[in-house]
């Protein structure tokens, strides 16, 4: 019996090309100017020498971290001083209308139907809690953050990582084989499962289920068995 439900953003609940698209270019536009206007308030430059350490940088050396930042985004690379600062600058973009989350059209009725239920939901996505909250606050199917009891990012753990799952299974009070986890990479789904975790495999067109997949898999919420 499923008692909660975890569930991954990009190509889960929303579209990959949104994140790529749109959030990844308007966090590399706006970076230098930020680092350059923010780069001593206490909380950005907290992420700015974690880059610095991590990369081995001179942490006075802006120029160069900003230059590792870019490099980061242009690899997808799932850094945290990375989430944590491109979150910061995409709420810019979010409070000032300049685009709002994209949700695939089943999503919100469903969330809220399974919260309607009593089923408490969660997130856990490589992108940080600040950033996984603006993008349910500001998604196109209005605010849907007053839905979810939580949010996990990879302060936890890697996502392809079993330990991951178990930290937020005791983190959430569940036990793990009560917990659903939804997402649409099967690595990811492999590590859940590994940890005790039910799993659902979101293959979205114009991806297709394979043959006798390793997870229970739909191509969309409204058919994800609870």
């Amino acid at each position: 019996m499923i008692r909660a439900i975890v569930t991954d953003i990009e190509g889960t609940t929303s579209s990959i090309s949104f994140v790529k698209d749109v959030l990844f270019p308007y966090a590399a536009e706006h970076l230098p100017a930020f680092v350059a206007s923010h780069g001593d308030k206490p909380d950005v430059k907290t992420w700015l020498d974690a880059t610095a350490r991590d990369a081995g940088l001179d942490p006075a050396d802006r120029g160069a971290i900003v230059a590792t930042l870019l490099a980061w985004i242009r690899e997808d690379r799932k850094a945290t001083p990375l989430k944590a600062l491109q979150g910061m600058i995409w709420a810019d973009g979010y409070e000032s209308g300049a685009y709002r989350a994209h949700m695939y059209p089943e999503v919100a009725k469903q969330l809220r139907d399974w919260k309607a239920s009593g089923l408490p939901l969660y997130v856990y996505s490589s992108g940080s809690v600040a950033a996984q909250k603006l993008f349910f606050r500001y998604s196109e199917a209005g605010d849907l953050t007053p839905l979810f009891d939580g949010y996990f990012d990879t302060e936890i753990g890697g996502k392809r990582e079993a330990g991951s799952y178990a930290r937020i299974a005791e983190a959430i009070g569940v036990e793990a084989k009560a917990i659903l986890f939804l997402s649409d990479i099967a690595e990811e789904l492999d590590a859940a499962r590994a940890a005790g975790l039910q799993t659902t495999w979101l293959c979205r067109p114009p991806l297709e289920c394979p043959p006798n997949p390793a997870h229970a898999c739909v191509d969309r919420f409204d058919a994800i068995m609870v």
